[in-house]
């Protein structure tokens, strides 16, 4: 299984940017899916998620009011919309998979794109 992150790049603040995250395989639709950050010199972050059945979703309290996070089961994708970017929201984005209880951790990543905001 392989997650492709893209859709990021350059915005001026207040900006808006649509990441995608496009999986290999349709097995993924069972499970719950997450978008993660990392910016220059600090830890990975946990942005939002969503649940396998696309009902419930989860969002920080940095973004929230201004990303959606969504999934289109028919192209095996999942969305974050990002509205409002500030420039501490610039990061490398990733978003994960299969989220492992016994670990604690996402099993499945993709590789991150770039977001950066100017201000």
């Amino acid at each position: 299984v392989q997650l492709q992150a893209s859709g990021g790049g350059l915005v001026q603040a207040g900006g808006s940017l649509r990441l995608s995250c496009a999986s290999s395989s349709s097995t993924l639709s069972n499970y719950d899916m997450a978008w993660f950050r990392q910016a220059p010199g600090r830890d990975r972050e946990f942005v939002a998620s969503i649940t396998w059945t696309g009902r419930t979703t989860y969002n920080s309290d940095s973004v929230k009011g201004r990303f959606t996070v969504s999934r289109d089961y028919a192209k095996n994708t999942m969305f974050l919309q990002m509205n409002t970017l500030k420039p501490e929201d610039t990061a490398v984005y990733y978003c994960a998979s299969v989220y492992n209880y016994n670990t604690k951790k996402y099993d499945y990543w993709g590789q991150g794109t770039q977001v950066t905001v100017s201000s």
